[in-house]
């Protein structure tokens, strides 16, 4: 078994991708002038929210998204062992880091979390409800954001109100105003995610003290059968369906055609009053991404109403069926109080009782912010963003600078404000700018580097393994454990030749069935009743399909992915964090998982 990983500075470039590094930020990339720390670290790849190549601009939200997160532990609330998590980007491909806090700084910085952490803790709802608010605001304000092109001729509103300012002013500085309301929300993102998992992890330690061989399974089950509102997009989902069967409108989704299907709705006051609830749900219900959120690929509900009518489609014939639709709440709190007592009554004294009543009840008061920020920053927020950068890329389109909308995500992030600027000197003098000459060929180079990209094989780590990985939230999120560590040393050789691989065992349950292996969104609709998901990760918007599928196995993610609280939310099955599900297994395979123990079998 090697050593080791490959250090990043042994990685070539992809055939035909030399130059890729022009396409990011140098502060992401791996550089001489930091070897001796780079080389001697260990970096993953961190596939559960950036699996694939990151185009140049996508980067942005990637590079905002993990300084926040560092911001809120290193600077806000002082977090004692752990500083934030560094980045790279290698070949296209997202590397983390955890950074633990200096030995000598840790007992300093306990009394200073502990104020300032206690503080939310004391006024979380407050402060939750606040945070709300704020959100809502800061996603109207982006929406509000005009980024039409610039006109042959301002408007006389302009000469007779004495603005003194005029269009392109208002199409750069909007530009600037996005990129500062992104890194508004990201900082938003974290001002609450840290401390729900430092609240869990400290009940979770309170747990693995008390009872050293406690499954991580029963104590997250002790904190399962929440209502956020991450689950809203797929309850409407299921609300329209009903309303489409009691409505006697339900042969109407039979064409599996959406442009019939509306054109059949249009045709009557019944058909046009399910459309308006339709509307009322699009907002902001369905501002809902097919993957992670961070692609400007991913395709959004609202943008792509043949996903959303799919699953409409599906849940109207369970409803026909008489399929409960709905998630298991009380099974889960029925379990959830079992395992609660079974674990309390084996505690000695009054003192210690009163210690796990506090921390289950705090983990419970901020756990919901888990998962219900994902719909608001992730997909809601981030499908504005991806929306306002099309305006962008339509209004260059229009004066001649690239071939389609999407294109603007081939530049870097303040490259598009060097390119705002092209086009507005060249409006603004009336003369050519340089950009419908600059660009396509440019454009045409980043779209042949992208594609070489996207054929390299990341390897999951690079540089030096931990002898024992106990930072939290790499195992706990991200599903890095020394045995997932040990494993890739060895190449994926499989564990033993037995057939089995081994994960978290992320939602209880054991079944068999037949193995679909999905590499993302798009094939989601090859699954079919009865077959157990087999995927790199998945989504929260994929949820619509569990009530098809028997149980669900991914590649990535630990205890508290999103992909494993999902799971556990919905009753289904799941082992994730297996590493190489989705190369040992193949379509058609039956397979049996064991959510409760953590380990997948091909029985085939």
């Amino acid at each position: 078994m090697a050593d080791r990983f490959p250090s990043p500075f042994d990685i070539e470039s992809p055939s035909g991708a030399d130059g890729w590094q022009d396409l990011y930020t140098y502060s992401s990339l791996f550089g001489e002038e930091r070897r001796d720390y780079e080389d001697g670290g260990f970096w993953f790849q961190d596939g559960v929210h950036w699996p694939e190549v990151l185009p140049p601009w996508d980067a942005s939200l990637f590079e905002l998204a993990i300084t926040a997160l560092g911001q809120y532990n290193t600077r806000h609330y002082m977090v004692p062992p752990a500083y934030g998590v560094d980045f790279r980007i290698l070949n296209g491909y997202v590397y983390l880091s955890p950074v633990p806090a200096p030995a000598g700084d840790i007992e300093s910085r306990v009394p200073l979390f502990m104020e300032r952490a206690g503080y939310y803790f004391g006024n979380w709802n407050r402060l939750y409800d606040d945070w709300l608010v704020k959100i809502r605001a800061l996603v109207q304000e982006m929406t509000d954001l005009d980024f039409s092109p610039l006109p042959e001729m301002e408007d006389m509103e302009v000469i007779t109100s004495g603005a003194g300012m005029g269009s392109g002013h208002r199409l750069i500085a909007n530009y600037h105003d996005l990129l500062s309301k992104a890194i508004q929300l990201w900082q938003y993102h974290f001002e609450f995610l840290n401390l729900g998992y430092a609240a869990y992890l400290d009940f979770f330690g309170f747990c693995k003290q008390a009872w050293p061989s406690i499954p991580d399974l029963a104590i997250a089950k002790m904190v399962a059968g929440v209502d956020v509102d991450l689950f809203r997009p797929d309850d409407e989902l299921k609300r329209l369906a009903r309303k489409a069967v009691e409505d006697g409108i339900a042969d109407r989704f039979e064409s599996g055609d959406v442009d019939t299907t509306c054109q059949l709705l249009k045709s009557d006051e019944t058909g046009q009053a399910w459309i308006a609830e339709w509307d009322k749900a699009c907002e902001p219900w369905f501002n809902f991404s097919t993957g992670s959120g961070f692609y400007h690929s991913d395709k959004i509900w609202i943008q792509n109403v043949e996903v959303p009518f799919g699953y409409i489609a599906d849940y109207i014939e369970k409803v026909k069926e008489g399929v409960d639709l709905n998630r298991p709440v009380e099974a889960l709190h029925a379990e959830r109080d079992r395992v609660v007592a079974e674990y309390r009554d084996l505690l000695d004294s009054d003192d210690d009782r009163a210690a796990f009543d506090a921390k289950l009840g705090l983990s419970r008061t901020v756990f919901p912010y888990v998962e219900n920020h994902n719909f608001y920053v992730e997909h809601w927020a981030h499908s504005v963003i991806w929306r306002k950068m099309r305006a962008i890329g339509e209004a260059l389109v229009g004066a001649g600078f690239f071939e389609k909308a999407d294109d603007v995500f081939l530049l870097k992030r303040y490259e598009v404000a060097d390119a705002l600027f092209d086009y507005y000197a060249g409006w603004s003098v009336g003369a050519p700018s340089r950009g419908p000459n600059y660009w396509p060929t440019e454009l045409e180079s980043r779209r042949a580097t992208l594609d070489a990209l996207k054929a390299w094989s990341p390897p999951p780590a690079l540089g030096v393994p931990p002898e024992v990985v106990t930072e939290p939230f790499t195992v706990m999120l991200w599903g890095i454990t020394s045995d997932s560590v040990s494993a890739w040393l060895q190449a994926g050789d499989g564990e033993g030749g037995d057939g089995s691989l081994s994960g978290f065992a992320a939602s209880p349950g054991l079944v068999e069935g037949p193995a679909r292996v999905i590499l993302n969104a798009d094939g989601i609709g090859e699954l079919q009743d009865g077959e157990i998901l087999v995927a790199p990760l998945t989504a929260p918007s994929w949820a619509p399909v569990f009530g098809k599928i028997k149980a669900t196995v991914t590649d990535v993610g630990g205890m508290m992915s999103h992909a494993a609280i999902v799971c556990r939310e919905y009753g289904l099955p799941a082992v994730t964090g297996t590493a190489f599900a989705t190369k040992q297994i193949t379509t058609g395979q039956m397979i049996r998982v064991d959510g409760n123990t953590g380990k997948v079998t091909v029985i085939d």
